[in-house]
C-alpha cells in the first residue's frame, strides 16, 4: 500500500433481515439553526471507459481537451493517476445508477424517490478522472478482496451513509439467504457467508469518546463533550480488522467545543470550552497515535475520507433565489468561483495530520468532487426519526431541508467506486 502523496497538491480537503430499525438507534444531527436528524443504524485489469453516444460531458474541467498550457490530455495508468480531479459525466445509458432504489438495505432515510421527489437525474451522474477512467465496479472481484476478511466504516452518519451504499452495491451477487445484517449499540455488522467477509459500520462520531456515543444519547438535545485523548474504548472495536476507513467532520459545528475534565464513567460533568480547531486537531492527533500503536500495515489498510460537504448557501453557485439544496437538479458548473463553505481550516488541519503520521495511509479525497453535487442531499425528502416530512415542514425548506445527507442510489456511490480502486489497485 503507497502512503499518502506528500508532494502531490490536493485540491481542496477538502443490511437487514428484512426489519426497520429501532428507534434507539436513530440519531440526530443540529445545523446551524434548525435540526437535522440523521440515520444512525435504523455494508484482470479494466479498459478505460469508452464514451458512448449516450453520454454527454458536464464540463467541470478541461479534460477531454488540451490544458491550459495547450497539451494535449495523456491518460496515465491508474497507479499514477489523480482519480480525484476530474468532471461529472452525465450517462444516459444504463450504466447508472449501479442500483436500484429498492435494495432492501436502504431505509426511508435515503430513498429519495420513494418520498416524492420527482426527478431522478441525480442518480445519472459518473465521476471522470482528468487523466485516466476508472475501473468497473465489479462486486465480485471486491468480494473476492474481502475473502476472509472485515472492512468496517467507522465515524457518523456519513459514513453509515456510504456503508449502506457498499451494501447496496455487492448484494446483488450474494444469495439471500447468505447475506444478513446485525446491529448493536454501536456496530452494524453485514455478513457475507460464502466469502466469510463482513462489511460494518462503527458508531463514533467524534472518533474520540463522547456523549452522544450512547444510542440514547444521539437524539440532538445535548451539546456534544467530548474526551480528546480517550479514544481505546473505541479502538478495541477497530482491532483485527483488514480495511478501516475513517470519518470524522460534520459534528465539529460549534466554534468552541466542549471538554470533558474527568472520565464519563465516574459521572463528571466539569468541562471546559475549548476552540474548535484545536480540538479538532488534538482528536486526530489522538486517533493517530492509536492507529501507529495499534495497526500493523502488513495487515491492515487504512483510509481517511476527507470532509464531507454540505450545500446550505444557494448563493455560493449564483442562485440567489434558491433556499440551499432545495430543487437543485445539476452539479454546479462553475469550477473557479463557487464556495459552498466546506471548513477549509478543519479541512487544513486533517491534510497536516494525516501527512504526519508514520505508517501508510491512503487519502479519500471527495471534497471537492463532492461539492458540486448540491443536488443530491436529500433535502426536503429526507425521512427525519424515519418520518416522511409534512407538508407544513416541506413547506419550510429553510428549517427541514437537509443538505448535508445523500440520496441512495447517488453519490455516496461514487465515494465507494473510488474506495474500490484504491482497494483494488493500491493495498
Amino acid at each position: 500500500m503507497k502512503p499518502f502523496d506528500k508532494t502531490r497538491k490536493c485540491n481542496s480537503f477538502p443490511m437487514l433481515t428484512m426489519v426497520a430499525f429501532p428507534t434507539l438507534l436513530f440519531g440526530f444531527f443540529c445545523y446551524n439553526q434548525y435540526m437535522k436528524t440523521i440515520p444512525f443504524p435504523d455494508f484482470n485489469h479494466q479498459q478505460p471507459f469508452k464514451e458512448s453516444s449516450n453520454s454527454t460531458n458536464f464540463k467541470l474541467q478541461e479534460t477531454n481537451k488540451d490544458d491550459d498550457d495547450g497539451n494535449v490530455r495523456v491518460v496515465l495508468p491508474l497507479e499514477e493517476c489523480d482519480i480525484f480531479t476530474g468532471e461529472w459525466v452525465f450517462d444516459h445509458g444504463s450504466s447508472r445508477p449501479l442500483y436500484k432504489e429498492d435494495c432492501e438495505f436502504l431505509n426511508t432515510m435515503v430513498t429519495c424517490l420513494k418520498n416524492g421527489r420527482p426527478d431522478s437525474l441525480y442518480q445519472k451522474w459518473r465521476w471522470q478522472p482528468k487523466a485516466c477512467s476508472l475501473p468497473k465496479f465489479e462486486a465480485k472481484i471486491l468480494l473476492e478482496k474481502l475473502r476472509g476478511k472485515r472492512l468496517m466504516f467507522v465515524g457518523d452518519s456519513i459514513s453509515f451513509n456510504q456503508m449502506l451504499s457498499m451494501a447496496c452495491m455487492v448484494q446483488s451477487v450474494i444469495p439471500p439467504e447468505k447475506r444478513s445484517l446485525s446491529y448493536a449499540k454501536y456496530t452494524i455488522v453485514f455478513k457475507m457467508e460464502d466469502y466469510n467477509a463482513t462489511m460494518e459500520f462503527y458508531w463514533a462520531p467524534f472518533l474520540v469518546e463522547s456523549n452522544v456515543d450512547p444510542p440514547t444519547m444521539r437524539d440532538g438535545t445535548v451539546e456534544p463533550i467530548v474526551k480528546l485523548e480517550s479514544i481505546s474504548k473505541h479502538g478495541d472495536n477497530w482491532k483485527n480488522v483488514d480495511y478501516l476507513i475513517f470519518n470524522t467532520y460534520i459534528w465539529w459545528r460549534y466554534p468552541t467545543v466542549k471538554v470533558l475534565r474527568g472520565s464519563f464513567e465516574d459521572g463528571v460533568t466539569d468541562y471546559v470550552d475549548i476552540d474548535q480547531n484545536v480540538a479538532y486537531e488534538s482528536a486526530l492527533k489522538s486517533w493517530a497515535k492509536w492507529v501507529e500503536e495499534n495497526v500493523d500495515p502488513n495487515q491492515t489498510s487504512v483510509f481517511f475520507s476527507s470532509v464531507a460537504p454540505s450545500h446550505m448557501m444557494s448563493s455560493a453557485w449564483n442562485n440567489t433565489n434558491g433556499i440551499m439544496c432545495l430543487n437543485e437538479t445539476t452539479p454546479i458548473v462553475n469550477t473557479s468561483t463557487f464556495d459552498v463553505g466546506t471548513n477549509q481550516q478543519l479541512s487544513a488541519i486533517l491534510e497536516n495530520v494525516v501527512r504526519s503520521m508514520k505508517i501508510p495511509l491512503q487519502f479519500l479525497n471527495i471534497t471537492r468532487l463532492s461539492e458540486y453535487r448540491k443536488d443530491a442531499h436529500t433535502s426536503i425528502y429526507a425521512a427525519p426519526g424515519g418520518k416522511l416530512l409534512t407538508q407544513e415542514q416541506k413547506a419550510d425548506p429553510a428549517r427541514y431541508a437537509d443538505c448535508v445527507h445523500w440520496c441512495l442510489p447517488g453519490l455516496p456511490d461514487t465515494w465507494n467506486e473510488l474506495l474500490y480502486r484504491l482497494i483494488i489497485y493500491q493495498t
